[in-house]
């Protein structure tokens, strides 16, 4: 089992990796590879069951040096996935398209977004935080039929976003804008809006989206608890008066797990 110390040591080397390679990126492909094996080292690291031990251990010392690290990964690893997305769209334009672990996992996690809330060719989906490389506005048109909508308040990545959608998706119904919920009309259209789990305002968004939002809109907040906050943006409670949580989907072997709310 990894002692306390040893997973101490992994957590504040995780985060000069990220600090480091974040600051390389130079809009070409240069340091991809070094990136990509980072993330899919801090992937399985916060899906290894044998982790919890040491984290519950942490999370009860009350360290306030374990705060400062903690919210140090969480940014720093969520600005190394955006970059991860341009990489991997950079190498499509190049005709690379091969899979990080990571995407993978993304994937598997992207057909139980849902659970029993099904999205049909006549659902109409909004997602947000939609990154470099759409992964799941292009999955989920392709399986389903359904409109997709992404929206990213990074420009470049809804430039190489466009550019995947049209190299992948031809013939799909996909749009990718850069704008704010508010000012985007879908918004009240919408039958299923999902968070990305990187976007650290999600819960804020959410309170605003209650009224601009039709009464049946289905929300999948993508978020991680515990280990998984190490990756992730963690779950927060709503107003009562506003939101419901109707399901969550928890996934021990994705990176995320999901949580699914209703109008109150």
């Amino acid at each position: 089992m990894i002692t306390l110390v040893h997973f101490q040591t992994c957590l504040s080397e995780f985060a000069e990796k990220f600090d480091k390679l974040a600051s390389k990126y130079d809009h070409t492909i240069q340091h991809s590879s070094e990136l990509e094996a980072v993330i899919n080292d801090y992937s399985r690291f916060v899906t290894n069951q044998e982790n919890k031990v040491a984290w519950e251990q942490l999370e009860h010392s009350e360290l306030e040096e374990l705060d400062s690290l903690v919210w140090q990964l969480r940014n720093k690893s969520a600005q190394c996935v955006a970059i991860m997305e341009k990489y991997r769209a950079l190498k499509l334009e190049n005709g690379d398209v091969q899979i990080a672990d990571y995407f993978k996992n993304i994937e598997e996690c992207i057909d139980k977004e849902f659970g029993s809330f099904h999205v049909t060719s006549d659902s109409r989906v909004l997602l947000v935080g939609s990154g470099s490389f759409p992964m799941t506005p292009l999955l989920i048109a392709k399986r389903t039929g359904a409109e997709v909508v992404g929206i990213d308040i990074d420009e470049e990545s809804i430039t190489l976003g466009r550019k995947v959608v049209e190299t992948l998706g031809t013939g799909l119904k996909i749009r990718l804008e850069s704008t704010l919920l508010e000012n985007l009309d879908y918004t009240r259209e919408a039958t299923h809006i999902i968070f990305s789990s990187t976007v650290a305002p999600k819960y804020e968004l959410l309170d605003q989206l209650h009224a601009l939002t039709n009464t049946q809109v289905v929300v999948a907040m993508r978020y991680g608890d515990q280990l998984k906050s190490l990756f992730n943006y963690p779950m927060k409670a709503t107003d009562s008066n506003k939101w419901k949580l109707v399901d969550t989907i928890l996934r021990p072997d994705d990176v995320f797990d999901i949580a699914l709310y209703q109008k109150a």
